[in-house]
C-alpha cells in the first residue's frame, strides 16, 4: 500500500486542482461532497487522508469517482453563494466568464 506522505499530498492537491477546473467545480463544491470542515486544501486533504488510511489508494480513488458520478448526475452546479448570479451575469455580460476565471485564480493563489 502506498504510504500517505507530503509528496503524495502535493501530487494529490495538484491533481485535485486540475480535476476541479476540468469539471468546472470549485474547492467549495468538493468540500460539500467530502463534508469537510473547510474549503482550504489542508481540510480537504484531512478527509482524503482518512479515506486513504481506511482503504489505501483504491478507496481514495473510489471516493473521488463517486463524487465525479454525483456531479455528473447533477450537471447544474449545486447552490453556492453566487452561482445563480454568475450564470445570469455570464449570459448578460460576455466578460462574466473572465470574472469567474479571475476569481478562481485568486482563490487558487490564496489556498
Amino acid at each position: 500500500m502506498t504510504r500517505w506522505s507530503r509528496d503524495l499530498e502535493d501530487d494529490l492537491a495538484a491533481l485535485l486542482k486540475d480535476w476541479l477546473k476540468q469539471q468546472g467545480r470549485t474547492q467549495s463544491d468538493l468540500r460539500r461532497s467530502l463534508r469537510a470542515t473547510s474549503t482550504r486544501m489542508p481540510a480537504l486533504m484531512e478527509v482524503l487522508g482518512r479515506e486513504h488510511a481506511l482503504g489505501g489508494m483504491p478507496r481514495l480513488a473510489a471516493r473521488l469517482c463517486s463524487i465525479e458520478a454525483e456531479w455528473a448526475a447533477d450537471p447544474g452546479h449545486p447552490d453556492h453563494g453566487d452561482s445563480d448570479a454568475s450564470s445570469s451575469q455570464s449570459s448578460a455580460d460576455p466578460f462574466g466568464q473572465l470574472d469567474l476565471l479571475l476569481r478562481e485564480i485568486r482563490d487558487d493563489c490564496a489556498s
